[in-house]
């Protein structure tokens, strides 16, 4: 997506608006609507136009009422030579030949011809229904446009109002994730110090056990220690007892089977023996 590159308007444009809009409405309320920069730039781009729009209508006003000058002094100009050569007045005409005389003099300056004739009606009437045409054409043209700048702004205002919602949204997440990141700092920070709190009980009953003359041999550590040779030794066995087992199957010569039989008896009870100081030292 190409990046759109945001505009700041100048605080005296944000004037110009406003009186622009008082010059529209008049004496009727002005329509609430939200300012940000969007509808402040629409606002000053219709403006501008507006602006160049009554400057070319002034201008067309003061170059007709300079052609009005121009008619009526040419008016009469031909009124006098025409006084002076058939000694005819407009005000010997009916009010009939004078409501027609002045509904031509009328047409004529408002068709900017130079004079009265019908070659002179005719394309003048020709352009200014070309006129009428192309203004319309204009007019269509104008609205389009500010159709178009009305959608877009209207989109722009829902997209706007999108924005602020996921933007709340966000910052209600933000705030929840926050809450919980904070809880666990002080779950972490309890378990810290409960840790450091069975550490240091820990260390002293084993300094008071030492100060009582405990034999280091039952720590904690020791017996574990000694819990895992236990287990290693009863595996030991496990094969031991297999081989006279299948000694006490054999039939074999009775003096060399029974000597065998002692010797593996003899290591059984070693074994045995071992074991039983081991379990007797865990449960002191």
């Amino acid at each position: 997506m190409h990046s759109v590159k945001k505009k700041h308007l100048h605080p005296k444009n944000k004037f110009q608006i406003a009186a622009w809009l008082k010059k529209i409405f008049g004496d009727h309320p002005i329509p609430q609507y939200e300012v940000n920069p969007r509808t402040t730039e629409i606002l000053h781009h219709l403006s501008e136009r507006n602006r160049v729009r009554d400057r070319d209508v002034c201008l067309v006003i003061d170059d007709l009422k300079q052609k009005a000058r121009e008619y009526e002094s040419e008016a009469k100009h031909l009124q006098d030579l025409l006084m002076e050569s058939v000694n005819f007045s407009p005000a010997n005409l009916s009010s009939t030949g004078s409501r027609y005389l002045n509904a031509l003099v009328d047409s004529a300056v408002a068709l900017e011809t130079k004079d009265t004739s019908l070659a002179s009606f005719i394309p003048a009437v020709n352009d200014l229904t070309s006129d009428l045409f192309r203004t319309k054409s204009k007019n269509e043209e104008t609205k389009l446009e500010l159709t178009k700048l009305e959608k877009n702004l209207t989109a722009t205002l829902v997209l706007e109002k999108c924005l602020r919602e996921d933007l709340k949204k966000a910052e209600l997440h933000l705030s929840t994730e926050r809450a919980k990141v904070d809880s666990r700092l002080q779950n972490m920070h309890f378990l810290k110090a409960k840790s450091e709190e069975f550490r240091s009980g820990i260390r002293a009953t084993e300094e008071q056990l030492k100060a009582r003359g405990m034999d280091a041999s039952l720590s904690h550590q020791s017996l574990v220690a000694l819990s895992e040779k236990l287990a290693e030794l009863k595996q030991q066995t496990i094969p031991l007892k297999k081989k006279l087992e299948s000694y006490l199957d054999l039939m074999p010569n009775p003096s060399l089977a029974q000597v065998k039989i002692e010797e593996a008896k003899r290591e059984l009870d070693t074994i045995e023996a071992e074991l039983t100081k081991k379990v007797n030292m865990m449960e002191l």
